[in-house]
C-alpha cells in the first residue's frame, strides 16, 4: 500500500515541484546556516563574545518580523504566483559574495552599519522567506491534492544533506560554506523560474482571477490582530518556539563544540551530527501527519511541547558528547511535531484564506519579537552564568507555557472556522457531521 501511495505522489507534479523547491532552499540556507553561530563566535571567524551574537540575532529577528507580515500580506495577494519566491531566490544566489565581500568585513571593521545590512538582506532571502516558502507549499497542497507535511519533509532531507557537507566545509575554509550556498540558490532560482507543473499551467485563468479577488483586503490583514484568539497563540509562541530558537541557534552550536579536544574536532562532529538529526527529522515528517491523524492536532502540539522542554533541560544537566549527542537527537522529533501542528491549527481554527497572514503573524513573527526581546539578554545571561543554567532556565519556561497552552489551545472540534480536521479513526457519522 505504501508504494502505492508512493508512486501516485510522484505522479503527482506539483508535489515534486514543490519538495524540489524546498530542498533546493534548505539546502541553500542550511549549508551556512547551520554554521552562522560557529562562524560569529569562533577564532576561523569573527570571534564575536555572547552578548555580541545575541545583538545580531535581535537585529535579524526585528527586520524578520517586518518583512514576514509584509511577506504573508503579499503571498496572500498573489495566491499561487511566484513573482516573491523569485525574488528570495535571486537573494540565495548571491549570498556567497554578499558574506565574502560585504557582511564579514563590515562586522569586522563597521559593527554597527554590518549588523543592520546583514539584517535586511538576510531576512529578506532566508528568515523570512523560509515561512512564507512553507505557507506557499501549503497553499498549493491544498490546491494539488498532496501532504504538505510529505513535501516538508524534503526541505529537512536537503538541510540534512547539507549540514553533513557542511562541516567539512568549515573546517576546510568558512568561506565554502557560503559559496556553496549560492550554488544551491542558483538551482533554486532556476527552479523557480522555468519549472511549472502541467497541472499548474492547466489552471484556468478565470480561477486564478477569482482566487485573487477572494484574497484578502489589507484591511482583513490587519484585522487579524484584533483577533483575542491569535493573541493567545502569541503569547504561547513566545515562550516556547522563541526560546527553542535561542537555545539551538544562538547557544547549542558552541556548546556542543567546546565539548571535545579540539574546536575542530567539535565542529566535524557538531556537523555530523546534525546531519543526522535533520535527515531523521525528515523522515518525522512524512510520519507526524500519520500521528496527528491518530491523536488530533492539539495532542500533537502538547507532545511536541513536551519534547522540547525535556531536550533542552536534558543539556542543562549533562556534560559529555555522547549524552548531549543522544539529546540532540531529540530535535528529531521536536520540529515536527511542533511545526506541523502549528500550521494546521491555523487552517483548522481560522479563514483559510488568512493562512499565510495567520501564519506569519501568529507563528514566525511571535516567535522574531522574541527573538529581539530575549536574544541579547538571553546571551548575556549565558556570558554569566555558563550554559547549564541557561539551559535549565529556558526549559522552566517552557514548561509554564506548556501549561498555558493546556488551557488555551482550542480542541480540534471547537470554533472550526477553516478546514475541519478529522481523526483517521473516525467514524462515518462523524466525518458527516464535521463537514456539515
Amino acid at each position: 500500500m505504501g508504494k502505492k501511495i508512493n508512486f501516485k505522489l510522484l505522479k503527482n507534479g506539483s508535489y515534486v515541484q514543490s519538495s524540489v523547491t524546498l530542498l533546493l532552499f534548505f539546502a541553500s540556507w542550511g549549508v551556512w546556516w547551520s554554521f552562522f553561530q560557529l562562524w560569529l563566535t569562533s577564532k576561523s571567524g569573527l570571534g564575536l563574545t555572547g552578548s555580541q551574537v545575541g545583538t545580531i540575532y535581535s537585529a535579524n529577528s526585528a527586520v524578520t518580523l517586518v518583512l514576514m507580515f509584509v511577506y504573508g500580506a503579499l503571498q496572500d495577494k498573489l495566491v499561487l504566483k511566484r513573482t516573491l519566491l523569485i525574488a528570495c531566490g535571486v537573494l540565495a544566489t548571491l549570498v556567497g559574495p554578499f558574506f565574502s565581500w560585504v557582511y564579514a568585513p563590515l562586522l569586522k571593521h563597521q559593527f554597527v552599519i554590518g549588523i543592520i545590512v546583514g539584517a535586511v538582506v538576510l531576512s529578506a532571502g532566508f528568515l523570512a522567506a523560509s515561512p512564507v516558502l512553507e505557507a506557499f507549499v501549503e497553499k498549493m497542497s491544498r490546491q494539488f491534492d498532496f501532504e504538505y507535511g510529505q513535501a516538508r519533509a524534503w526541505g529537512s532531507f536537503g538541510y540534512a544533506l547539507v549540514a553533513l557537507l557542511a562541516g567539512f566545509l568549515f573546517v576546510i575554509n568558512p568561506q565554502l560554506n557560503f559559496w556553496f550556498g549560492s550554488g544551491f540558490g542558483l538551482l533554486l532560482l532556476l527552479d523557480l523560474l522555468f519549472w511549472h507543473p502541467a497541472a499548474e499551467r492547466r489552471v484556468d485563468l478565470a480561477q486564478t482571477a477569482t482566487q485573487a479577488q477572494k484574497s484578502p483586503s489589507l484591511k482583513e490583514m490587519f484585522s487579524v490582530l484584533k483577533m483575542r484568539e491569535l493573541w493567545e497563540i502569541i503569547i504561547f509562541i513566545m515562550f516556547t518556539w522563541t526560546f527553542y530558537t535561542v537555545f539551538d541557534q544562538q547557544m547549542f552550536p558552541q556548546f556542543y563544540t567546546n565539548l571535545f579536544a579540539t574546536q575542530a574536532l567539535g565542529q566535524h562532529m557538531y556537523g555530523t551530527l546534525n546531519s543526522i538529526q535533520v535527515f531523521f527529522e525528515a523522515i518525522m515528517m512524512g510520519i507526524v501527519p500519520i500521528i496527528m491523524r491518530k491523536i488530533g492536532v492539539r495532542n500533537t502540539l502538547l507532545l511536541g511541547m513536551l519534547v522540547m522542554c525535556v531536550r533542552i533541560g536534558a543539556c542543562g544537566f549533562a556534560n559529555d558528547p555522547v549524552t548531549v549527542s543522544l539529546i540532540k537527537m531529540l530535535h528529531s522529533l521536536e520540529v515536527p511535531l511542533f511545526c506541523l501542528p502549528v500550521f494546521r491549527y491555523f487552517t483548522l481554527h481560522f479563514d483559510t484564506k488568512l493562512s499565510a497572514t495567520l501564519y506569519m503573524v501568529g507563528f514566525q513573527v511571535a516567535a522574531q519579537v522574541g527573538q529581539v526581546i530575549l536574544s541579547t539578554p538571553l546571551g548575556a545571561f549565558r556570558d554569566h552564568f555558563g550554559y547549564s543554567i541557561t539551559f535549565r532556565v529556558i526549559s522552566g519556561i517552557v514548561l509554564l507555557a506548556g501549561i498555558y497552552a493546556f488551557f488555551i489551545l482550542k480542541k480540534d472540534d471547537q470554533d472550526v472556522n477553516g478546514d475541519p480536521f478529522v481523526r483517521s479513526n473516525a467514524t462515518q457519522s462523524q466525518l458527516t457531521e464535521e463537514q456539515n
